[in-house]
């Protein structure tokens, strides 16, 4: 007690510390660039490469060279203006060690260096030096090398002319500091993803990156070249390539309203997801902000007013008795957003939401205009995005309807099982099997025949649905359906937003589902149509080596005391030959042709077929 006393009244000003230059970055590296995992520890190379990437979206690059060491240090070198040299006015010192060595200096804050930038804090380069051992930095500037070095960000000589050039540029060199980060070792996809998304979204800019570590297999090294003419055109086509798309057209628009240039690039495919990738200033805006809500805005709109025009599209609506909402035109969409922003708002330094009220109007302006202008002169493409829409819409109301058929139970209907079912005494799933069984005089039969300890029967009465030809909500409608669904013990957990089916087969109250037909045409049909329900609705029953097909016999072949069941006509033919047409003794073959299970009695259907 009196140790807190004394330390409480020790507690003075000179308790208060002051951290002075890149000090803090050092003590709370993770307040600046993320974390001082992989994450950030490739975000040293993004703050680097950025301001290259700045001075060509200023017009004044067109090439970046980005290697990785054999040491694993990062060399990232431009044919930008290369950072000012000159003695800044206020520091007194050159204005490439303050860019270096101070936070919140660069030359993002004054509007007339650079229109638009994706570093707007300051902390960026001046970050990496102080979490780098050592870092070495060459401007190449009026003719001449101007050189200068650090160890954790302070500098070790000041800034000197080593040689004379007639390139312009900056070149960079850090060594991550192990002290620091969990791990300094670089990871060529992660690095080669940036890069790829940067030369994408920068249309003409060449980016290299070159990796010196040779590979451990091949002892090869790596060089990739990422180059875009057709920028976010290309990047969408990228993005969705292993996806089948709807048409091969990209929707593409690039303008500027209320003075923010705006590129947007957008695919759709034959997925039911929504896939959205915005960026403002090249930084990956991932939990979206202002100019996602215009996009989106505008395409639901635009898309509604559309669909409402076209009589033929408003027909289909009204027939199919379904509201359409936003996520609905949503789905199967790819969509790359592209926005540069001279002040940007951000919420929080890693900067992955952006806050301006005025770019949502303007994106909403600028994709509204193009999409219906577009819509307009492409009617077929239009078509078929009201299609899928509808489509979409209708798989959303199914999922609800599945979704409350299949968790409706109450205590009158014994746990939600139909009442047709037989089930049996045992409740261990692992050990138990349910027969799916046309018609109803069969399902008799089966229940009579079967061990009622491990077999259930259902008997499915009436045609079963093709669920190939209908749309999605009026399969969780049809009887037969249903009852196989709630028997079985599938659960199907719907996300409401993207409409997707999830069967849910952990509950399965059977190992063995078997389908159970007659031997004839009408009885493969049925097992095509009973089969063709799980392989697009409960998939995992099939993958799971659940579903079985029973397969009763054709014939009953009987000589003298000898009986066989023949399942196949060549059966019956190896079955006649063998005694001789039967022509001894003059006894005759008998033969018996089961037209269908129900003809057969319980003992003949258990011992050949459910045994």
């Amino acid at each position: 007690m009196a140790e807190n006393q004394e330390n409480e009244s020790n507690y003075s000003a000179s308790n208060i510390q002051v951290l002075e230059g890149l000090e803090a970055v050092r003590k709370r590296p993770a307040m600046y660039i993320g974390d001082i995992s992989e994450k950030g520890l490739h975000h040293l190379i993004n703050e680097t490469v950025d301001n290259s990437i700045d001075e060509a979206m200023a017009g004044y690059c067109k090439n970046i060279e980005v290697t990785i060491n054999e040491d694993n240090s990062i060399t990232v070198e431009d044919d930008g203006r290369g950072i000012p040299v000159d003695e800044h006015k206020k520091l007194h010192k050159s204005a490439l060690e303050v860019v270096m060595t101070v936070l919140h200096a660069g030359g993002k804050f004054d509007k007339g260096s650079y229109k638009v930038s994706g570093g707007l804090h300051g902390v960026g380069v001046s970050c990496v030096n102080a979490l780098s051992t050592h870092m070495k930095s060459q401007v190449f500037r009026d003719g001449k090398i101007y050189q200068q070095e650090y160890e954790k960000g302070k500098p070790l000589y000041p800034v000197k002319v080593i040689g004379e050039t007639d390139k312009t540029g900056t070149r960079q060199q850090f060594w991550p500091d192990g002290d620091i980060f969990t791990t300094t070792v670089f990871q060529w996809d992660i690095v080669a993803r940036r890069m790829r998304e940067l030369a994408y979204l920068n249309a003409g800019i060449k980016i290299t990156l070159t990796d010196l570590r040779p590979d451990p297999e091949t002892g090869k090294t790596r060089t990739e070249v990422f180059h875009a003419k057709d920028g976010l055109k290309e990047f969408v086509r990228y993005v969705d390539r292993h996806r089948q798309h709807l048409f091969d057209d990209v929707i593409y628009l690039k303008t500027e309203k209320q003075g923010i240039p705006i590129e947007v690039a957008v695919m759709y495919n034959t997925d039911y997801t929504e896939n959205i990738h915005s960026y403002v200033n090249n930084i990956n805006t991932i939990e979206g902000g202002t100019h996602l809500q215009g996009f989106r805005a505008a395409l639901t709109r635009t898309l509604k007013a559309y669909a409402d025009n076209d009589p033929q599209i408003s027909k289909q609506i009204e027939k199919a008795k379904i509201e359409i909402t936003g996520e609905d035109f949503r789905e199967g969409l790819t969509a790359v957003i592209s926005i540069k922003v001279a002040e940007p708002q951000f919420e929080g330094q890693t900067k992955t939401k952006l806050g301006n009220s005025e770019v949502s109007g303007a994106v909403q302006q600028a994709v509204g205009e193009a999409l219906t202008d577009y819509l307009e002169e492409h009617p077929n493409e239009a078509k078929m995005i009201c299609n899928k829409v509808i489509l979409a819409a209708t798989a959303r109301v199914a999922a609800r309807k599945a979704r409350e058929s299949v968790q409706r139970k109450n205590v009158m209907s014994g746990g939600g099982l139909p009442g047709k079912l037989a089930d049996c005494s045992n409740k261990d799933p692992k050990d138990c099997e349910i027969f799916l069984v046309e018609g109803d005089s069969a399902g008799g039969s089966a229940k009579q025949g079967r061990d009622r300890y491990t077999q259930a029967i259902l008997p499915l009465r009436g045609k079963i649905l093709n669920v190939e030809k209908v749309q999605r909500h009026r399969v969780f409608e049809a009887e037969s359906v249903m009852n196989i669904i709630q028997s079985i013990g599938v659960r199907f957990g719907v996300e409401e937003s993207e409409g997707e089916f999830e069967a849910n087969i952990d509950k399965l109250r059977y190992d063995k589902i078997i389908i159970m037909t007659d031997a004839d045409v009408d009885g493969s049909h049925i097992d095509t149509l009973i089969m063709t329900l799980f392989y697009r609705y409960m998939p995992k029953v099939i993958e799971q080596g659940h579903l079985y097909i029973a397969t009763p016999p054709l014939y009953k072949c009987t000589f003298k005391k000898v009986s066989e069941y023949c399942y196949t006509e060549q059966q019956r033919q190896a079955f006649l030959d063998k005694y001789g047409n039967g022509t001894e003794d003059g006894k005759t073959i008998h033969t018996q042709r089961y037209k269908g299970l129900g003809e057969m009695n319980p003992e003949q259907l258990w011992e050949t077929t459910m045994d």
